[in-house]
């Protein structure tokens, strides 16, 4: 397919669902720059880390539910390309919520193939997932022509959830508008594999949350378990070009668009171990403990099938901010513990896509992301420092405060044998309150002038943890 840089997106109206998100918000400014007249974002936030960005470039904003069709119907008025992106279920937490899932992913779908029939929309391109054919069996250079993995065999309901919304999509090719017989609407399907770069949202921040608190310290099969990545620019280059491959009205080539009806592998082109490519160079970089525990895949399948269930006894308050995240889940176990890459050859040879960022490029972009959001962000131990020096101080506050009754007996005995006197024990606690104390305020004053906007949180920290809070502060200080 050979055609100029904006064919299809000079003076044309485009509406992005996930608008405000790490890719759709990409997506809507790459659409401004390359002359849309109007870009359209409908998402449930009212704004995301990218809004005031989006705004300053002339995207107008739709707060609603691709649940609700009156809400998908007023944001596809006159426009001309749809790119679907919402959808829900993709890691964590979210992956267990099944009915909300199928609600958005399935529901959502219907409800903007109904809006695009209704409103007369020439072109619809879907973002799905590698997992519509994957299920953790391993698949080397696969393509197209793969079978849909079974829906009854998917262990999550994303996979599940995204493969019945694609074939619907896809069925839905060259469906006649509503309102004009002779306007049709083309569907395409895109299938990104794992996408990383500077603000991702879904994987990343998840991977070091765990790192800070110093529980990722296993990887997940051996090093020649092989799987692809994405970088955010090369999955916005090739949805615009299959926006390109669904026009019908391109000088010269008459009959179906090239992309009408079709599903593509998009990827960087490089198979690579995950925690050899992205998670070890990124924690070294934040001065994070790299995983050296490897678990065979069966064993962290077993691991994960307890976090499920520990999840699902929990289903009615996992939206709860108390309720943490599970530290790893089947599907999860599958996409980094189970070979799978595929080959983007017929995007090459359809849509003429060929990845312009380099991994290396995309990961030291990615990397030099988190190193400037680590130096904004409060720092400090693992939670094992937190739980040593809690108990702690847990522990000397009873000898010292507290009647010796019950198992505060043998606690009490414990301080008497280490600090022979009672005395002694009530001015070792003493002394501790007071430094902790000092050291807090100390915190106060220093990040007032190094990290001003953190300066409370390095208070209480300080006040919690003493030395081992306000080494990490004068650290930084230091640079």
């Amino acid at each position: 397919m050979h055609l100029s840089e904006n064919e299809g997106i000079e003076g044309v109206r485009f509406a992005v669902t996930g608008g405000q998100g790490f890719v759709g918000a990409a997506l809507c400014l790459e659409l401004l720059r390359r002359g849309a007249q109007e870009v359209r974002s409908l998402d449930l936030r009212a704004s995301s880390s990218w809004s005031q960005q989006l705004l300053d470039a002339g995207v107008r904003f739709f707060q609603g539910d691709v649940r609700k069709k009156e809400d998908v119907e007023r944001v596809f008025r006159n426009v001309d390309c749809v790119f679907h992106l919402a959808s829900y279920g993709m890691s964590g937490k979210e992956m267990v919520q099944t009915g909300r899932t199928d609600d958005i992913n399935i529901n959502g779908t219907c409800n903007v193939l109904d809006a695009c029939h209704e409103h007369g929309v020439r072109r619809l391109v879907y973002v799905s997932t590698y997992n519509v054919v994957f299920g953790g069996e391993p698949i080397v250079n696969g393509n197209e022509t793969l079978p849909y993995f079974p829906i009854e065999d998917h262990v999550d309901a994303y996979g599940r959830s995204k493969s019945i919304a694609e074939q619907l999509v896809l069925k839905s090719n060259a469906r006649q508008a509503k309102s004009s017989k002779s306007t049709r609407l083309y569907t395409c399907a895109i299938r990104p594999a794992a996408i990383y770069g500077p603000g991702e949202e879904r994987h990343l921040p998840r991977i070091l949350s765990l790192a800070k608190l110093g529980l990722a310290f296993f990887k997940i099969g051996g090093p020649n378990v092989k799987t692809d990545w994405l970088y955010v620019d090369n999955l916005v280059l090739a949805l615009i070009l299959a926006s390109m491959g669904l026009l019908d009205d391109i000088p010269g080539r008459k009959g179906t668009p090239v992309a009408a009806g079709q599903a593509y592998f998009i990827c960087d082109g490089a198979p690579v171990n995950t925690f050899e490519f992205i998670i070890s160079p990124l924690f070294r970089s934040l001065g994070y403990a790299v995983p050296r525990v490897k678990l065979d895949t069966p064993i962290a399948l077993a691991i994960s099938r307890f976090f499920l269930f520990i999840c699902t006894l929990f289903y009615p308050w996992l939206d709860s901010k108390w309720i943490a995240q599970p530290l790893i889940l089947p599907a999860e176990v599958y996409k980094v513990g189970v070979t799978h890459y595929f080959s983007f050859l017929k995007a090459k040879e359809e849509l003429g896509y060929v990845p312009m960022t380099s991994p290396r490029e995309g990961l030291a972009a990615t990397i030099s992301y988190w190193q400037e959001r680590k130096r904004r962000e409060l720092d400090g131990p693992t939670i094992f420092t937190w739980l040593a020096v809690t108990i702690g101080m847990l522990a000397i506050f009873s000898a010292a405060c507290l009647p010796p009754v019950g198992p505060l007996k043998w606690l009490l005995a414990i301080h008497l044998f280490v600090f022979r006197k009672m005395l002694v024990i009530r001015l070792v606690f003493l002394a501790a309150v007071v430094a902790h104390a000092a050291e807090g305020v100390y915190a106060w004053f220093l990040a007032k002038k190094v990290d001003p906007r953190n300066a409370a949180g390095w208070f209480w920290q300080t006040f919690a943890l003493g030395v081992f809070s306000l080494r990490y502060l004068l650290k930084r200080a230091r640079v």
